[in-house]
């Protein structure tokens, strides 16, 4: 997740801080980044964004490994003969994301079911 903070200035501030040629950090860039001058919740938020980038690469993974084993799936299948896609099985994976995060989950269901079939 890239995001660009303006700086009271004006400028836009890039994501690692460092806005001069040098690659220095002007003063207020901590406050640039993290939308506060307080600098233990600086800390704080800085911390848990960090987590939040484990996530994402943990994510990201996760997605790129269901979808390839989505694609052997469907490539088995046609192998023997099957059809290229089973909708009830659509159906059901579409139906826990829902229970579980509601109409997010539906999205991001079909966003999941889309990568691992390849465009229809």
């Amino acid at each position: 997740m890239m995001t660009d903070v303006v700086e009271s200035s004006g400028g836009l501030a890039r994501p690692d801080g460092a806005n001069g040629a040098d690659g220095a950090n002007p003063t207020g860039a901590a406050a640039a980044r993290t939308g506060t001058d307080d600098s233990a919740a600086a800390e704080r938020i800085t911390a848990i964004r960090e987590r939040i980038d484990e996530i994402d690469r943990t994510v990201i993974a996760l997605w790129q490994e269901r979808a390839a084993l989505s694609q052997e799936v469907g490539a088995t299948r046609m192998a023997s003969g099957g059809t290229r896609l089973v909708l009830s099985r659509e159906r059901e994976i579409l139906e826990r994301f829902r229970q579980a995060l509601g109409a997010d989950g539906t999205q991001l269901a079909l966003l999941l079911l889309r990568a691992g079939r390849g465009p229809l």
